[in-house]
């Protein structure tokens, strides 16, 4: 049996391959992590059709092959369809990556938490700036006019934080 990457089933012979050969043209009507399991239902469902065919005498044309794998793509998707659930519930548990079982309304967003890494990055980030630039920085948050040496001081660290950042940039 030949293996040209795509169609593992390329090899096989006689009815089998035929099989296979109508199978490959519905196999990615389906999701990807289903196609193997719905090549080999596909293969069955065409070997099975085909006994009955003979049995009553009958010959199986490639277009009923292909008539049969379209009713299967469609039973699939049907099927798919009918067991996804419409609504999911907030209290329904689900695995949080971390091997803990959280239920669905623990991670809805509140807009009321603080965001605990941008409060310490700008604790940290405060903890490191120059006492005169935090001086100035309460200054225009209580309203108090910059006089002109703070208002340069304010400017040329803006300037330098700004071609750091441009800098990290490239």
């Amino acid at each position: 049996m030949a293996n040209n990457g795509h169609n593992p089933y390329a090899g096989l012979e006689g009815e089998w391959g035929w099989f296979a050969k109508i199978a490959e043209y519905f196999v990615n009507k389906v999701k990807y992590e289903d196609r193997e399991d719905f090549r080999h239902d596909l293969l069955i469902e065409m070997a099975k059709v085909k006994a009955k065919y003979e049995a009553k005498g009958k010959p199986l044309t490639e277009a009923g092959l292909m008539r049969i794998a379209s009713y299967q793509v469609t039973e699939y998707w049907h099927n798919l369809m009918r067991h996804k659930p419409t609504m999911i519930s907030l209290n329904s548990e689900r695995d949080n990556g971390d091997g803990d079982i959280t239920e669905l309304w623990e991670t809805l967003a509140d807009d009321k938490a603080i965001d605990l890494e941008a409060w310490l990055d700008a604790k940290r980030w405060l903890l490191g700036c120059p006492r005169k630039l935090v001086k100035i920085a309460y200054k225009r948050y209580s309203g108090k006019p910059l006089d002109i040496k703070e208002q340069n001081y304010l400017h040329h660290y803006r300037e330098k934080e700004r071609k750091n950042y441009q800098k990290t940039l490239f």
